[in-house]
C-alpha cells in the first residue's frame, strides 16, 4: 500500500487536489495536524471534495501520534534531499510505502529530516527554482513509485466511457 502524508498542510486547495491524486491512484491520505484549514466540505468541495467518501484519510494530532500508528518505510520529500525518487528501488521495500510530504511555507522541520538523509529525496529543478507546488509533487511521487511497481490495481484503460470511446462516432 502506497500511503501519503502531509506535514501539517496550509492551503486547502492543494490537499483537495492531493485528495483526488489519492482517489485515483488507489492511495491512503494521512493529514498531520495542525491544518492550515478546515476538512469540512466548503473548504475542499472544489478540488477534491467529491472524492472523499472513496477515500481514506487519516488525521493525527501530531508527528509522534503518526509514527506511532504506521508501520513501514517513509521516504522524505524535500527540497534538501540528495537523491531523486527514481533513484529509490520501491519493488525492494517490504510492507507499506509512506511518501512525506511537509508544509507549503517551511517543509518537514529539520528535527526530522536529520535522522532520515538516506530516505530524503529531491525533485530535480532548476537551481534558483525553491520548489515546486506540493499538489504536484504529490503527483509526481506517487506516479514514480506506481510506474516502479507496474500501477497495481489500477486499470490501464478508461472504463467509464469505455476503452474503445475514441473509435466511435
Amino acid at each position: 500500500m502506497i500511503h501519503v502524508v502531509l506535514f501539517e498542510p496550509e492551503i486547502p486547495q492543494n490537499t483537495g487536489n492531493i485528495m483526488r491524486t489519492c482517489m485515483a491512484s488507489n492511495c491512503q491520505l494521512h493529514l498531520i495536524e495542525p491544518l492550515g484549514f478546515s476538512l469540512d466540505e466548503k473548504h475542499l468541495r472544489r478540488s477534491g471534495m467529491d472524492y472523499r467518501d472513496k477515500l481514506e484519510v487519516h488525521t493525527y494530532k501530531n508527528w509522534a501520534d503518526f509514527c506511532d500508528k504506521n508501520d513501514g518505510t517513509y521516504f522524505y520529500i524535500t527540497r534538501y534531499g540528495r537523491k531523486s525518487p527514481t533513484m529509490f528501488d520501491y519493488k525492494e521495500v517490504e510492507g507499506d510505502i509512506y511518501l512525506v510530504f511537509g508544509k507549503e511555507s517551511t517543509g518537514i522541520p529539520k528535527e526530522i529530516l536529520k535522522h532520515h538523509l538516506a530516505y530524503c529525496a529531491r525533485l530535480p529543478m532548476v537551481e534558483d527554482a525553491r520548489s515546486l507546488n506540493l499538489s504536484n509533487c504529490v503527483a509526481i511521487c506517487v506516479y514514480e513509485v506506481l510506474r516502479q511497481l507496474d500501477y497495481p490495481g489500477l486499470s490501464p484503460v478508461e472504463v467509464i466511457k469505455g476503452e474503445d470511446w475514441l473509435e466511435h462516432e
